[in-house]
């Protein structure tokens, strides 16, 4: 057991070895980490860590970072944790990147300041990424008109609606020039490692990867989310057109009928499938479908209850509560509350 850990530790020092005696020494790149208060650690973690690791790998600083708040000194995190700033937006050094982490509700983040030095600093050519709920600031600031753009899927139907000229893609991330826009998550270190491989090369970024156990890459065009077949467990194509259908029309809810034609089949053989592969009706399918989506703007939106009703396809408030408790065994305003 000595022999292995001994082992392991040679080996890990022949990997700094080799990867730092293939680079030669440069100024590091600065980042800036902008925390607005209740960001997601997770999203945080897995932008910065990957940089970490290539400054212990390569055996030198490639990456030097700067933990910035909107204002005061400290930032409280979604799970409550505080991470001290180094400084506030004002005395800022210059960064070569500004990675902005939002989560919670970005939406309702209106700090007229924050958006005058966001785009100051993209006059002053620094590249800008906003990760998780971040990219919805920048396109509060107006930095993200004519860039192709990502968000967590949860933020992506409010930045839809509210800035339907963006170019949105449901992908992990998008570096489209001095842009740069991550969903969050554990897409954060896809984004990290993308980056380190464009600055240093594959040899390097490979390394980081390993570091982490990251025996899957996945580039920036991947899935958020799991597909139709994972998440409804079916592989039938006529449910799976049914299926998706349904998603993409939430508000204006499709007729069962419509729902048949574009599956291909006649509407009693398309119940007789739902009954069969998802065990319950089209009708209840779709409900479940919409209640899900109903539940995560309450959890993730400062949207008011009747306007997540009509986004959802109810016809009122009302109808939509009962609906709602009627399912979940709870109220809209008590998952609000606990959300």
């Amino acid at each position: 057991m000595i022999w292995a850990f001994r082992s392991s530790i040679l080996s890990v020092s022949v990997i700094i070895m080799s990867v730092s005696d293939a680079i030669p020494e440069r100024a590091p790149i600065r980042l800036g980490l902008l925390l607005v208060e209740g960001f997601s650690l997770m999203s945080y973690a897995s932008i910065v860590e990957p940089f970490r690791a290539a400054n212990v790998l390569a055996g030198q600083e490639f990456y030097a970072w700067n933990h910035i708040a909107v204002s005061g000194s400290q930032v409280s995190a979604s799970n409550h944790m505080t991470i001290k700033a180094d400084c506030d937006m004002a005395s800022a050094p210059e960064c070569s990147r500004i990675f902005v982490f939002a989560a919670g509700d970005p939406a309702s983040f209106k700090d007229r300041t924050c958006f005058a030095w966001l785009r100051a600093r993209a006059r002053r050519g620094t590249h800008l990424a906003g990760v998780s709920g971040g990219p919805y600031l920048l396109a509060r600031a107006g930095l993200l008109e004519g860039y192709r753009t990502t968000i967590h899927w949860e933020h992506a139907p409010a930045l839809a609606q509210e800035f339907p000229e963006l170019e949105l893609e449901p992908s992990l991330f998008v570096i489209d020039g001095a842009r740069m826009t991550c969903a969050g998550g554990t897409a954060g270190m896809d984004l990290a490692i993308s980056l380190i491989e464009r600055d240093h090369g594959p040899a390097l970024a490979a390394r980081v990867g390993e570091w982490f156990i990251r025996t899957q890459p996945r580039t920036g065009t991947a899935s958020q989310r799991p597909s139709l077949k994972e998440r409804f467990g079916t592989v039938n194509m006529r449910l799976l057109r049914m299926l998706a259908a349904m998603e993409g029309a939430l508000e204006e809810p499709l007729s069962r009928t419509r729902l048949a034609q574009i599956a291909g089949i006649s509407l009693r053989q398309l119940e007789r499938l739902c009954l069969a592969e998802l065990g319950q009706t089209i009708s209840a399918t779709y409900l479940d479908i919409r209640l899900t989506r109903a539940e995560h703007l309450l959890r993730s939106t400062g949207l008011s209850v009747t306007q997540i009703a009509l986004a959802c396809g109810f016809r009122s408030a009302s109808h939509f509560s009962r609906s709602y408790k009627q399912h979940t065994g709870s109220s809209p305003s008590a998952v609000r509350e606990q959300g």
